[in-house]
């Protein structure tokens, strides 16, 4: 009876059975199996990221990888958390994706680390001067399509802000001339749409003028004029952006309005964007109000927060903590890490992601530890492999300290 080789086995098996079970962070040892396997990976993930959301989290102030399917009424199947071995010596805040490229930055934003998964490389990145806590970092590419990562950190109101751009290809840093009249604040993640970056910013003199997006330009290496928000933002409102497409194509932004214990969420998708004109679709508006007793969501304005849109569904999987503000005002633990996912025709389900744990310091004098908990945050543009290598000369790698799971 003749052996059937796993090379032999069907290119649709190999696919819907084994590559799409198969974490982010294990895909150089299944393209080491055979050539057929090699070409097979990169061609299978593309297709399959039209169907099912493949991306990577920071949770608990750890890198997981991320892979689940909407269900057509609601439910998320096939859902994959892996923590990515590779990565664990760090503490790492936020996680930024453009093209099959990570950059990582680490929790006190001491140390910068670019990783791309498909090849499994790593650098870590030398500051030209020395990082800051409430710096604001972002990741694109120019017309080349060379990576880079800026780097901003705005003092004061009339002062020349740092800014700096940091290129992959050629391991340098370049400082940029750059005086604003707006501010992005410290906890507001840079959305990666078309190569360029986008921030939710608002005027630094005047409070009544409404908030807006202003894009850098990776080409050009230059801030845009500000782009138009279609709704006026108050002070208890939460904002905040996404990623659209599997090409990162659209801009999407999340607007969330307090009612009593609960709200309205709505989410506008571009219709088109670049760097200095934007025109917006209503995607979504849902009242959250009927759900409030089911501990719904309340998203915390200073977490950034993070979403996923589902086009083909037309749904939304909101990340937040559940909505239990019982136990946490009655400072009970613990609170769990919860992707939300809120649709048209009252949908609303919960899906449970793990605990999350209480970050509170104990006070020195009372002995009393507030509640503080941390909601996971998504890099909301799906992973695409990229063929873009991180080596250099004399550049050393991460190594594993045990198998990935």
């Amino acid at each position: 009876m003749p052996t059937t080789r796993i090379c032999d086995l069907p290119r649709k098996l190999i696919g819907e059975k084994i590559l799409t079970r198969i974490p982010v962070t294990s895909l150089r040892q299944v393209r080491s199996t055979c050539k057929s396997w090699d070409a097979l990976t990169k061609s299978w993930i593309l297709a399959a990221s039209t169907e099912q959301f493949l991306g990577f989290m920071t949770m608990n102030s750890k890198v997981f990888s991320l892979r689940f399917r909407v269900k057509q009424k609601g439910g998320l199947v096939d859902l994959s958390i892996h923590e990515v071995e590779l990565l664990n010596k760090f503490d790492i805040s936020q996680v930024f994706h453009c093209q099959g490229i990570l950059l990582c930055v680490t929790k006190n934003k001491s140390k910068l680390v670019v990783w791309n998964p498909y090849l499994n490389q790593t650098r870590l990145i030398k500051p030209l001067r020395k990082f800051h806590v409430r710096d604001r970092y972002a990741l694109g590419y120019n017309i080349n399509d060379n990576h880079k990562i800026l780097r901003f950190w705005d003092r004061c109101p009339g002062s020349q802000a740092v800014c700096e751009i940091y290129n992959l290809s050629c391991d340098s840093w370049k400082v940029l001339d750059v005086t604003t009249d707006w501010d992005i604040e410290y906890f507001r993640r840079g959305v990666s749409v078309k190569g360029n970056a986008y921030f939710y910013a608002h005027d630094k003199c005047d409070a009544e003028i409404g908030d807006f997006l202003v894009c850098f330009d990776f080409t050009r290496e230059k801030f845009g004029p500000r782009l138009c928000l279609p709704f006026h933002i108050c002070c208890e409102e939460c904002v905040t952006l996404s990623c659209v497409g599997v090409g990162d194509e659209q801009l999407a932004v999340l607007y969330y309005e307090e009612a009593g214990i609960s709200g309205i969420l709505e989410i506008w998708v571009t219709t088109m964007i670049e760097p200095d004109c934007v025109s917006w679709s209503n995607f979504l508006k849902v009242d959250l109000r009927p759900f409030s007793h089911t501990g719904g969501v309340r998203f915390d304005e200073s977490a950034g927060g993070s979403f996923f849109v589902d086009e083909q569904e037309k749904v939304a999987v909101v990340f937040d903590l559940d909505g239990d503000l019982d136990g946490y005002l009655s400072n009970k633990t613990p609170r769990y890490q919860t992707a939300f996912i809120i649709g048209e025709d009252g949908l609303f389900e919960s899906v449970c992601l793990g605990e999350a744990p209480n970050l509170g310091v104990r006070c020195p004098t009372t002995g009393h530890i507030p509640q503080l908990h941390v909601p996971l945050l998504v890099c909301s543009s799906p992973f695409r492999p990229s063929l873009v290598s991180l080596l250099q000369v004399n550049q050393p790698q991460l190594k594993r300290q045990r198998r990935s799971v």
